[in-house]
């Protein structure tokens, strides 16, 4: 942001707060506040070009939600859609889900949007699988076994008219939650990696990016070690929620494996950063986590970030963190604010919902959060092309006695 356009906005919101004292609105400092953020900025790109967006849903409903939150923002640029496959069954990995084509649709509705795909590098993926067997799979994948698989997910996006998707492959991978965890063979790790982008790369007319995309801190294995080398990765990204390791946000940032070393290692190895989740959690409504994240995303210009926004994280669908919503809708309303004023700048009845609304329906969301102080769940089951759902054995508490195989799919 230009030194001239800071200057203004902290003038205005040193008078917001003398305004509003006690009011819970968090206003923004003037630069420097921050004495630990020494971290070397990443490739620069014109001033306010960070992507923003969220996570609202994994389905259609998300995809609706995309234009409530922007209203709910005062008409705040939002052109980031982000979702996930399913890691329970090879063939949702491979493209299945038919919730897919919505998020397509709305990608290319607006050439300036990005699609954001988290994807999973292995089946069973959230089944706690012994380290033994994921060390074994991982040689299987970096021996070349899975390469179909991802070869399909390249051509299916592709015929979705989606070729520039930004991939979050293997995400949080430094952590202990999920199957296509590094932690048990980082060179096996790696060298899977390589073969899934390689195969990704080879299918006619794809365009994808590929973020590397651990979680704030060392967990079980410190992520640069399972870093796969610059070749076959686009960004650099973290997932940083309000919780341990790092009891207050200097501590988030001095972590040796914190937000510091995400900024100073990507600008290292070329490479633009990206915060594809971050929220509160374990600390609670914590408005001043908020401002501090928002500062942090607005100085060092990740290429996007797309906020967590269901409970505990959310601050939008989230009833839970009133404090910390009301600092995320007073800077976001001015960080991503549109470049000219929409056509018909005088909001109805209708285009201003609640400060805090509710849901029509309750938001699909990730599974429990698990022990681990810093890995994240991801959505599970979805629906395959022309209506065909398959589901796994972790979901039999839902489809009961229909439930016989280890894999059931149907069509509607």
């Amino acid at each position: 942001m230009p030194a001239k356009r800071r200057l203004i906005v902290s003038c205005v919101a040193a008078l917001a707060l003398s305004l509003l004292a006690g009011g819970g609105i968090a206003g923004r400092p003037t630069p420097g506040q921050d004495a630990v953020d020494g971290a070397a900025p990443g490739p620069r790109r014109a001033a306010g070009d960070t992507a923003h967006g969220a996570y609202l849903d994994y389905g259609p409903d998300g995809v609706s939600r995309m234009a409530e939150l922007s209203r709910w923002l005062g008409g705040a640029e939002l052109r980031v859609g982000h979702t996930y496959l399913p890691g329970d069954l090879w063939v949702n990995i491979e493209g299945a889900p038919a919730f897919l084509e919505s998020w397509a649709e709305w990608k290319r509705a607006d050439a300036d949007r990005m699609f954001v795909l988290n994807v999973p590098m292995l089946e069973r993926n959230e089944e706690r699988v012994p380290d033994g067997q994921v060390r074994a799979l991982l040689r299987a994948g970096a021996a070349g076994e899975y390469d179909d698989h991802f070869t399909r997910l390249a051509e299916r996006l592709v015929g979705l008219g989606v070729p520039d998707a930004v991939i979050v492959l293997g995400w949080e991978m430094n952590g202990t939650t999920y199957t296509h965890r590094c932690g048990p063979d980082p060179a096996s790790w790696k060298a899977y990696w390589e073969r899934i982008v390689t195969a990704m790369r080879a299918v006619p007319g794809q365009e994808f990016r590929f973020d590397f995309t651990p979680s704030r801190g060392r967990d079980a294995v410190p992520w640069t070690e399972c870093y796969p080398g610059d070749d076959v990765v686009d960004i650099v990204g973290m997932d940083s929620y309000d919780q341990p390791p790092g009891e207050t946000f200097d501590d988030q940032v001095n972590d040796p494996y914190g937000l510091q070393k995400h900024v100073d290692f990507a600008a290292e190895h070329g490479k633009p950063i990206s915060f594809p989740e971050w929220g509160l959690f374990r600390n609670g409504d914590n408005p001043e986590y908020m401002r501090r994240m928002l500062e942090w995303i607005d100085r060092h210009e990740p290429l996007y970030q797309t906020v967590t926004d269901y409970c505990p994280h959310g601050v939008w669908q989230c009833t839970s963190n009133p404090r910390s919503s009301e600092v995320f809708r007073s800077m976001m309303t001015e960080l991503a604010a549109p470049d000219a004023p929409s056509p018909d700048p005088t909001p109805t009845a209708t285009d201003t919902p609640d400060p805090t609304p509710t849901p029509s329906e309750p938001v699909p969301s990730p599974s429990a959060p698990s022990p681990s102080a810093t890995d994240t769940p991801s959505p599970g089951t979805g629906a395959g092309p022309s209506g065909r759902w398959c589901v796994s054995v972790p979901f039999a508490q839902w489809l009961g006695p229909w439930l016989r195989e280890r894999e059931i799919c149907f069509r509607h």
